[in-house]
């Protein structure tokens, strides 16, 4: 497949916003609208890389916004929006993509159909933008008055993302540099590339006023009222100790005196998730996708089944909204391997790690567990279909 990289262009400074802190730091719903446009392209299945364009005065608020999302190193703006936006294309040169999106920071409620529409149309085309038919009547005016009547047939509303084969648009960046361009589409039309229109999506608002704010706020409340389908699924497994000198848990090898047995790497911590998730999605448990008396599954990466379960939560629509993990045992110690379990799982779900708990626990000595013949481990996960 080919490799896509989404380039973030938040280097304004938002005067029209009306406030000291840029529009792209500002609070959305209690979620900086930069975190929020950044989560939308990181947690896409279709997107390796994000890169972020900001200006250097903005370097605190940037790391403070985007804590905990997988994300490149930012790159210093320029003067203009088509300056940034060259800046943030040359940067990426060093490992270039074959596929870049280009998106305004200012656009947080942008989602992920909306994403894979682009990148699918660049198949055919050098270029695609997400955009909306004109639907109003559109008039000419002349000191405040009507002089006309436009025809707003073929007329329409241009939005982020806009997507680009790499090696294309950032020659004809280089081609324009100087010129002032109201986008990046116009950037590639100037140098003759073909840019074709994608189905867009009225949410997709971009954040310019105090009331834009209000409306997305309002957007969101209405999608939280609408969510029709929210699943919980649970999950339990469990590992007897044998020969070894580490055990993995979550994702994570941790150091212990034996190992725990099992057809595949025996890690009980995704094993119960996995059947979390399937359980959410009613698509059985964890033996049926992957039979323990299949030998290609011997000694595998439990990482494999757990993305399995996510890829089957994105086929059917839905979305993993948080995930539970309590590991159950006496030895050994979890506490100081907990950040970097919560880390793995929230790289394997695409999810940040805020929406991600892992706890442990023992049995006070009783139980098999207590006995320290092995680990247990249960889980939950939620699926929302909106």
């Amino acid at each position: 497949m080919p490799r896509c990289s989404a380039l973030i262009v938040a280097a304004g400074h938002g005067a029209r916003f009306g406030s000291d802190m840029p529009k792209q730091y500002q609070p959305l719903a209690g979620v900086p609208i930069l975190r929020r446009t950044v989560a939308a392209f990181a947690s896409h299945p279709g997107v390796d890389t994000v890169r972020v364009v900001i200006q250097p005065v903005h370097a605190t608020l940037f790391a403070d916004a985007v804590r905990g999302i997988a994300v490149d190193e930012p790159v210093a703006g320029g003067s203009t929006r088509q300056e940034s936006c060259h800046r943030g294309l040359e940067s990426l040169t060093a490992a270039p993509p074959d596929l870049v999106l280009i998106h305004d920071a200012a656009r947080p409620l942008i989602d992920h159909d909306t994403i894979t529409r682009v990148i699918a149309a660049l198949e055919a085309s050098s270029g695609a933008i997400a955009a909306l038919p004109v639907v109003d009547t559109l008039k000419r005016g002349d000191h405040g008055i009507v002089a006309g009547t436009v025809d707003r047939t073929s007329l329409w509303r241009a939005q982020t993302p806009q997507g680009f084969h790499f090696t294309e648009i950032l020659g004809a960046h280089r081609a324009a540099s100087g010129a002032e361009l109201t986008d990046d589409a116009a950037v590639a039309e100037r140098s003759g590339l073909e840019v074709a229109l994608v189905a867009g999506h009225e949410d997709n608002l971009k954040v310019t006023t105090t009331a834009d704010l209000e409306r997305a706020e309002m957007v969101l409340s209405r999608r939280a009222a609408d969510l029709s389908d929210i699943r919980v699924g649970t999950g339990f497994d469990v590992h007897r100790f044998g020969p070894g000198d580490h055990v993995i848990l979550c994702g994570v090898a941790i150091p212990h005196g034996q190992s725990l047995e099992g057809h595949s790497d025996a890690d009980v911590g995704l094993h119960a998730l996995t059947d979390a998730i399937l359980g959410a999605l009613g698509a059985g448990d964890i033996g049926s996708h992957f039979p323990p008396s299949d030998p290609q599954w011997r000694g595998a990466d439990s990482a494999l089944f757990l993305r399995h379960a996510v890829d089957l939560v994105r086929e059917r629509g839905g979305r993993l909204s948080h995930a539970d993990v309590t590991l159950i045992c006496e030895r050994p110690r979890i506490g100081p391997h907990r950040s970097a379990m919560v880390s793995r799982l929230a790289s394997l779900l695409d999810i940040d790690v805020s929406r991600v708990s892992v706890k442990a626990t023992t049995t006070e000595s009783l139980g098999f567990t207590g006995r320290r013949e092995g680990i247990a481990a249960q889980a939950a996960a939620t699926v929302i279909f909106a």
